[in-house]
């Protein structure tokens, strides 16, 4: 099974919509960010708590480029 796959089906479990192309490019980007800023535990832990917030996944992007300004894109 892809990622992509088991993505869906996990959406599809919880009563959720899967990210769109740009929404998971955004969310494994700022994965990236707090994974190479930190430990890469900070990854999904910031993945979910990004997701408590509401806010878009590249607000959540730019957000946590301040915190690891060596970042890349």
């Amino acid at each position: 099974m892809t990622a992509e796959e088991w993505v869906r089906r996990f959406a599809a479990e919880v009563g959720a919509q899967p990210p769109s192309d740009e929404e998971l490019d955004q969310i494994l980007k700022l994965a990236a960010i707090a994974a190479h800023g930190s430990e890469r535990t900070a990854a999904p832990v910031a993945c979910w708590i990004g997701g408590q917030t509401g806010r878009s996944a590249g607000s959540l992007r730019e957000i946590a480029k301040g915190i690891s300004p060596a970042a890349d894109d």
